[in-house]
């Protein structure tokens, strides 16, 4: 499985090669890093936290997690599978170059917050005929349960919060990418309010990135006297080549 996390930023349109405009809604997907790689045998399951962002105050808890790495503003985890779980390293990055156009993929998101709204806006009641006798009565809900049970069923449909809920929408195409600006092009709309948090995910392999550390480990292997002599940035940028794996 691939995924990555990413910002909302606003809807547009792109014109395809037979001039269609094709409504898209563009997505910030800054580099991922990898805060934390969890297994089977230590963690009781294979999942992997990745974060994105610069983050600011960090507390205690938080600095001890990210130890090393960027303070991230947003950690999120993924569920793997264990062959994927042992080939991710920390400090590995996640960029938009692990998906392709034409991608077939699941965003998740936190819907639009609407506050405390009636049966008509939640739920799509019609309301009370605007006739004679229904004074101050149009957007009422009306008689919510017979007087035998004397009492009110479990899931009736009445007034309430609405929204802000966590929404999945699946099968949504990628139209085109940006490497240089970080930004993915999604078909159609997508959960959530501009900025808001986006889970990007879509079956397949995941191209990543490792770390300058892993890198430098790799470089310094392949020289001849590891001991006496630091890696190279020759060596480095040769192991940093063919390091872009596929898991």
């Amino acid at each position: 499985m691939k995924f990555i996390l990413g910002k909302k930023l606003a809807m547009t349109q792109i014109f395809g090669a037979n001039g269609q405009a094709v409504p898209v809604t563009a997505v910030l997907a800054e580099p991922n890093i990898v805060a934390q790689v969890k297994t089977a045998d230590k963690d009781k399951y294979s999942a992997v936290q990745v974060g994105f962002g610069a983050g600011k105050n960090l507390n205690k808890p938080q600095a001890g997690h990210l130890k090393g790495l960027d303070h991230l503003k947003i950690v999120r985890e993924f569920r793997i599978s264990p062959a994927e779980a042992v080939k991710l390293k920390r400090g590995d990055r996640i960029t938009v170059d692990v998906f392709k156009k034409d991608d077939k993929v699941k965003v998740v998101g936190t819907s639009k917050g609407r506050g405390y709204q009636g049966v008509v806006k939640r739920h799509g009641f019609h309301g009370s005929p605007a006739s004679h006798g229904h004074k101050d009565q149009l957007r009422k809900s009306g008689s919510i349960g017979a007087t035998d049970p004397a009492r009110v069923f479990k899931g009736m449909r009445m007034a309430g919060r609405m929204g802000h809920d966590q929404i999945s929408v699946l099968g949504l195409a990628i139209v085109d990418i940006d490497q240089e600006k970080n930004i993915l092009y999604i078909k159609g709309a997508v959960p959530g309010a501009r900025n808001g948090l986006l889970l990007i995910s879509a079956p397949g392999e995941m191209k990543i990135q490792a770390s300058q550390k892993t890198l430098s480990a790799q470089a310094g292997i392949k020289q001849k006297n590891t001991e006496e002599q630091k890696p190279t940035a020759e060596a480095i940028e040769e192991a940093k080549s063919e390091t872009a794996t596929e898991i």
